[in-house]
């Protein structure tokens, strides 16, 4: 066996390297980066998982399977959280890989996170378009059936808002992460004070009848429930790819990713709690949009635009740090040889890897444009598990392979929480279809294929470059 997959890069090594030419800036406080996070974690899932996840699996009891999904979720960002403190390099579970386990399983868990981001970025801009399309219909702009559908759908043939949407996040990102994150900051703010006036607003016509019964589907329902939405909380490890170009990474990123947690699981539990108050559970399954259903039904009608403004909010914000989270994924194996070169060059005034976040885009660009991505979606999932399950494994390692590492954040209770973690989300990536296992095993014999033929004799460890 070569010997050469198993090669390590030292913590020393990665900090060198963002201190030269080569390096990102860093400009990004705490405020920026929590936003970030909440911006990545509250997207559609709440304005639709919130009403499916009831309807069909854990009726009222979705407060608890919101709060079980939460804790178990917690335990990965605890892992993330310490890495992220004493390894502050763009790269996310990629560049934390490559110092534990080795080159190979870095590699491969960075083309895992090249396929979830780029998925996510694809379709979340078709849910994009959808709600766009339903802003204008309300306003009474019917578009043409042809140019808002993919080809097979309702008589589609390109889906062009969703591209236009992937476009417009190519060009600010390109521009900075400090201008991205001022347009996030925005975003974020008008979403959480939608969600907050459907909170005041549904508080008044709970019925408490509507609570009962409880358990409608008894506790295999919560369970199965909590593996349904603990996919609304994924988006938090993408801010980590920021690392590099945070200001202050050893106190910043404890407080952005466990911060965000907390306060979206807040969210979620209480958005859940009212729409199970107004409504009867089972009435949801009528509904993809459950929050402007249930305004609608309370006789609210003006809040129905609201709604989807603020939905529309929602996943513009998780569009755009997906997005970002790719192109960083791209820019750190770049800059390892892992990658061509050309992915890593910055531009000379905007200091950000133009040419990878360009190659997304013209990516996500075509499959939103031409492909239903309701199937493609599930590799999401087990994407980010994967991803969750190697890095929760590579706490434990680092932990015995240098004990005498600073770490300005310490994962508690060291293997519990992790071990809790793997166990966790290896339990959900077998409650994936069978289908899904399929697409992800060829997506990574593909990138096994050009780890060998490029990778492994152009990584910069190979001392050939």
């Amino acid at each position: 066996m070569d010997r050469k997959i198993f090669r390590k890069k030292s913590i020393n090594e990665l900090l060198e390297i963002t201190e030269d030419k080569n390096g990102l800036k860093r400009v990004l406080g705490t405020p920026a980066l929590l936003l970030m996070g909440i911006g990545a974690i509250i997207g559609a899932g709440i304005f639709i998982l919130t009403g499916i996840a009831s309807a069909f699996y854990a009726g009222p009891a979705i407060i608890i399977s919101f709060l079980i999904a939460g804790v178990a979720c917690l335990f990965t960002a605890l892992c993330y959280a310490e890495f992220a403190s004493m390894i502050p390099i763009a790269g996310s579970a990629y560049t934390y890989s490559y110092v534990t386990l080795g080159e190979l399983l870095a590699w491969i868990i960075g083309w895992d996170l090249i396929l979830e981001y780029l998925v996510i970025v694809a379709t979340v801009a078709v849910g994009w378009s959808g709600y766009i399309v339903n802003i204008f219909t309300s306003l009474g702009l019917i578009l043409p059936a042809q140019l808002i559908n993919p080809p097979g759908v309702e008589g589609g043939l390109i889906n062009i808002p969703a591209v236009l949407i992937i476009v417009s996040i190519t060009w600010l990102l390109i521009r900075g992460v400090k201008q991205s994150s001022q347009v996030n900051t925005v975003i974020v703010i008008i979403k959480l004070s939608v969600i907050l006036l459907f909170i005041s607003i549904g508080v008044n016509y709970i019925n408490p009848a509507n609570y009962h019964p409880f358990l409608p589907y008894g506790w295999s329902g919560v369970f199965k429930g909590a593996a349904i939405i603990f996919f609304a909380y994924i988006g938090f490890d993408a801010i980590t790819t920021a690392a590099e170009e945070v200001k202050d990474p050893k106190k910043t990123f404890p407080i952005a990713i466990l911060g965000s947690l907390l306060i979206s699981s807040i969210l979620y539990i209480a958005v859940s709690g009212v729409l199970d108050g107004v409504l009867p559970y089972y009435m949801f399954k009528e509904t993809a949009a459950p929050v402007a259903f249930a305004l609608n039904q309370l006789g609210i009608h003006w809040a129905d635009i609201v709604i989807s403004i603020g939905a529309l909010c929602g996943i513009t914000s998780v569009l755009l740090v997906s997005f970002f989270g790719q192109s960083r994924v791209f820019f750190a194996m770049s800059r390892d040889g892992l990658l061509p070169e050309f992915f890593s060059r910055l531009h000379k005034d905007f200091r950000t890897p133009t040419n990878g976040i360009i190659i997304v885009g013209i990516f996500a660009s075509i499959l939103a444009a031409f492909l239903p991505i309701t199937e493609l979606a599930e590799l999401v999932n087990i994407g980010t598990l994967a991803a969750f399950i190697i890095v929760s494994a590579a706490i434990i390692i680092l932990r015995k392979q240098k004990p005498e590492l600073k770490r300005p954040f310490k994962t508690p209770l060291v293997p519990v929480i992790p071990i809790l973690a793997i166990v966790f989300c290896f339990f959900l990536v077998t409650q994936l279809p069978s289908i899904t296992h399929i697409r992800f095993i060829l997506w990574l014999i593909i990138g096994l294929f050009i780890y060998y033929f490029y990778g492994r004799k152009n990584s910069l460890l190979s001392g050939n470059k």
